[in-house]
């Protein structure tokens, strides 16, 4: 039995629909790739959900998916709007003859527990599932204090627990934050954060 999500989930096209359509028992919304651009009554539709039951964005993890999540998120400001991210996986779908430009794997070719598994790390509601872990409460300030942001090394840091989350590469320092206080609290990051290799030191000049 598929499990079922509460809120609306927001992919790119039709292939991603059905794959996610047979993990998961939810209402999901096409964007058409880059039509949400120009369609306004999609927009529109998205936004109701979005106020009705709460969306879930899960976009491919190339430019195009990050260019259409930055077109939502922006549409959407101030909305009940959750992200969920897959990571950077490479190869090609069955049904096309050629891998992408940038070689990722989109939301169709991931297997379906990588796409469960960003749907909870987003904070998706999985109806009749135990409550969820403490999350949340992380700000900037947290990421400058444990050197996420604002110093020589933060790039590098967000690079290694990025690569620990199994987020994709190209997430922005925001992104990142977002995503992370879905997951844990900054306890949680701390210990993670003990558990990651520190960064590379560049070589010297």
């Amino acid at each position: 039995m598929r499990p079922r999500v509460a809120e609306a989930i927001v992919v790119e096209g039709r292939y991603d629909k059905n794959t996610l359509s047979r993990i998961v028992d939810a209402v999901i919304v096409e964007t058409r790739g880059f039509g949400v651009f120009s369609d306004a009554e999609l927009v529109s539709l998205i936004r109701t959900l979005a106020r009705a039951r709460g969306v879930v964005i899960l976009t491919d993890s190339d430019s195009a998916g990050f260019l259409i999540r930055g077109c939502l998120k922006g549409r959407l400001a101030g909305e009940n709007v959750k992200h969920a991210y897959i990571p950077d996986l490479y190869g090609k779908e069955k049904r096309k003859r050629a891998p992408s430009k940038e070689g990722k794997l989109g939301v169709e070719g991931v297997p379906g527990e990588v796409l469960l598994e960003a749907l909870r790390r987003a904070g998706a509601t999985f109806e009749q599932e135990d409550a969820a872990p403490v999350r949340g409460g992380l700000t900037k300030t947290d990421f400058y204090e444990l050197g996420l942001s604002g110093g020589p090394d933060s790039a590098m840091r967000r690079a290694e627990l990025l690569k620990k989350l199994g987020f994709p590469a190209r997430m922005t320092a925001n992104a990142l934050l977002d995503a992370v206080n879905a997951l844990m609290d900054r306890p949680a990051l701390e210990r993670l954060m003990k558990d990651a290799p520190p960064p590379e030191a560049p070589p010297d000049a």
